[in-house]
């Protein structure tokens, strides 16, 4: 059993499953995947996000709004406190800083990024972190909020060595994407390589970024056995022992998950 850490299933691309969400999340289960967290990024779309989640016994949901949102309603402390009160949602985000989609004067962004990790302190809830071009102060607002209190995902970890260790630190996972197995990911490889195991998890960031074979199409649940076995060979190990320990991650770190049993 392999978990899709990060996807956004209301975003996929159905056209080769004839418009019909079932049939993606099956040919998932048939790839071996047991269990989604399916991620909201603006609350416009939060109840679409949502009714997946209670559709399905084997996907939950975070609730949140992307750093690169510009545009929509505004997450206030209170309404995302109120949101995550749902039984099946199990962290806050995607949250965090991204100065590559938006320049200019980003303290809006980042008082934004306050608010998602005092939600998740309020919570308990882990938090799913985005940062692009914004390590630093991505970092030190982790630091100065405390956010070692609940911890959480970086996740899709496309920064480096240095990065990932200061995220460790502060008792965050490291997710990895279709990106680790692109050919000019190299650097990311180093990274995945150095990273503890008990500390790894798969993700597809569906339907964004798929990985090789697949790089260029939409990306899709099932698509994350393959990032699991590219891991697993970069790391010696069987698929079936990453799968194992990634779930076991997972499962470690969202606490209030049951994963359904297999058939």
């Amino acid at each position: 059993m392999i978990v899709d850490s990060h996807c956004h299933l209301d975003r996929l691309e159905l056209t080769p499953y004839g418009g019909d969400l079932s049939r993606a999340l099956d040919a998932a289960r048939a790839a071996g995947i047991g269990a989604m967290l399916n991620i909201n990024i603006d609350l416009e779309h939060e109840a679409d996000v949502r009714s997946i989640a209670e559709a399905h016994p084997d996907i939950w949901f975070s609730v949140g709004v992307h750093p690169a949102e510009m545009e929509g309603e505004e997450p206030t402390l209170e309404r995302l406190l109120a949101l995550a009160a749902h039984p099946k949602c199990i962290a806050i985000g995607e949250t965090g800083l991204d100065y590559h989609w938006c320049t200019g004067d980003t303290e809006w962004q980042r008082e934004r990024f306050r608010t998602h990790i005092r939600a998740a302190k309020a919570t308990g809830k882990p938090l799913i972190i985005h940062t692009r071009e914004s390590r630093e102060d991505t970092l030190r607002i982790l630091g100065e909020e405390n956010a070692q209190q609940v911890g959480g995902i970086m996740h899709c970890f496309t920064e480096d060595r240095a990065t990932a260790e200061a995220a460790l630190a502060l008792g965050f996972y490291i997710s990895f994407s279709g990106i680790v197995t692109f050919r000019n990911a190299e650097e990311l490889r180093q990274v995945a390589l150095a990273t503890p195991l008990d500390r790894i998890l798969v993700e597809t960031d569906s339907p964004y970024l798929a990985p090789v074979p697949y790089r260029g199409k939409p990306n899709e649940p099932r698509y994350v056995a393959d990032v699991c076995a590219f891991l697993a060979k970069l790391r010696g190990i069987s698929t079936e022992e990453m799968a194992r320990i990634t779930t076991e991650n997972f499962c470690r770190l969202f606490p209030a998950v049951r994963l359904p049993a297999r058939a």
